[in-house]
This record gives structure tokens, sequence and C-alpha cells, in this order.
């Protein structure tokens, strides 16, 4: 499992939304490319990123910096999203050196999209279920759809997809916890690897996350963690060394 370092980018710097909400913004870093070299040099071995920005226009608009970053970053994986919605920009940040990219809104709203760029781009897809009280949310989070988390991902998850990112908007920046019944719910019920997102506070969420995904056939690729980290409630790396351990 990979305690995954999360950098939300918007107008050019490092910040931390509550609950994805773009009004209530703390901005950690000027220097988002300085973060990134942080976490290298703590020996993350995945990043996150995230073009708010671009979430919220339905198109990049951080590509230029989240192109320089991933240069720094070398051989250690980046994953983008934030307004990820055709094929071109798709093919672009991949060409630019982005390990996956997360698709959420169009993938959402529009099916066989994700079928279409899932098997054009196999393995380079993350899908980014991002849901509030079990509904999938859209649009930055504007907008929440009828549709169901764990059904989505039960279709999903026959696409080949690389992983689903699933995320508890209610919990998101919020040091409140991590989901751990419903992030393993999903993850059963997908049958692809999940990445853990939104509330993870401290050790003890990973080790709930941990425990839990022990007792299971799921695979729990990782954990992101975001403002934790910047707060300073979780210290990445003892987080990872925790994750790594054995038992």
């Amino acid at each position: 499992m990979l305690l995954i370092p999360a950098i939300d980018l918007k107008d050019g710097k490092c910040v931390r939304l509550k609950q994805g909400r773009m009004e209530d913004v703390t901005v950690f870093s000027d220097d988002p490319v300085a973060v990134a070299r942080q976490w290298a040099d703590l020996g993350c071995r995945r990043l996150h990123l995230v073009d708010l920005d671009g979430a919220f226009a339905g198109e990049p608009r951080n590509r230029a910096l989240i192109q320089e970053i991933t240069s720094v970053l070398g051989e250690v994986p980046v994953q983008v999203g934030g307004g990820i919605r055709n094929e071109d920009t798709i093919a672009a940040y991949l060409d630019a050196g982005v390990a996956q990219v997360i698709v959420g809104t169009r993938a959402i709203e529009e099916p066989p999209f994700l079928e279409k760029i899932a098997r054009q781009f196999p393995g380079n897809v993350i899908v980014g279920l991002d849901a509030r009280k079990g509904q999938l949310a859209t649009a930055g989070w504007d907008a929440t759809s009828s549709t169901s988390a764990v059904d989505y991902a039960v279709w999903a998850g026959t696409l080949p997809i690389a992983a689903v990112v699933y995320t508890d908007i209610d919990r998101d920046g919020m040091l409140s916890g991590v989901n751990v019944a419903a992030t393993l719910a999903l993850a059963e019920a997908a049958g692809v690897p999940v990445i853990a997102s939104g509330g993870v506070t401290d050790l003890d969420d990973l080790r709930a996350l941990k425990l839990a995904f022990a007792g299971s056939a799921a695979v729990l690729m990782g954990a992101i963690t975001g403002r934790a980290i910047y707060a300073g409630t979780l210290d990445f790396q003892a987080g990872q060394a925790l994750l790594d351990a054995e038992g």
C-alpha cells in the first residue's frame, strides 16, 4: 500500500479545500514544484495532482505546471485529475510523462466515454468516484447525481482501467477520519484496485484501512493524503512505514 501525497493546484499555488468548496481554501505553498520535490525527497512512490481550476472550468488550467512537476519527479509515477474530459487532453498528459489520468465528471455523465478511453488507453485511466452520502458528484463536486458510487464501480470494474480513486466528499479536507466501511464496500464491488481518499487524518486511519483490507480479497492500492500532511497531523514517512510493515 502506498501513502500518496496530494497537491491541489489553484491559481498556480498548492492549496486544500474543505469538502470541495472553492470558497473554503487554504494556501499551503506558493511553489507547488518545491512541494513536489519535498515529497519525492521524503520517499513518496506516487504523487496525486489535481487541477482544481480545470475541474471547475471543464478543461486543464495548470498543464504547464503539472508538466514541470512531472519532470521534477522523474521515475515517480504521477496521477492527474481535474478537467480531463476528452481524448486529446489524455494523450497530451501521457505524452508529458503523466502515468495515469483521473477522469470523473464526463465518465459518470457519459459512460460510453469511459468505455472508449479505457480501451484506447488501457492501464492509463483511473476513475475518480467522488461520493456524497453514497451518490456520485460531478463538476468539481458542484452537482450530485442519482447514480450510486457502488453501482457505477461494479460496471467500471469490467473495463481495462488502472484503478478507482474513491473520495468521501463529506470527509474531504475535514481531518475527520477516512470512511473505511464505504471504501472497502466499493473495492469489493469493483474488483479493481482502489485508492482511498477523503478524511485521512493520522496513523490510526491508515491502521484502520490496513486492518479492514487485510481480511478481504479487495485490493487497496493506497491512500491519498492532503491536509493531514500539510497540517502536521500525519507524518508522511511514518505513515508509509506503517503501510510497509508486515502484519
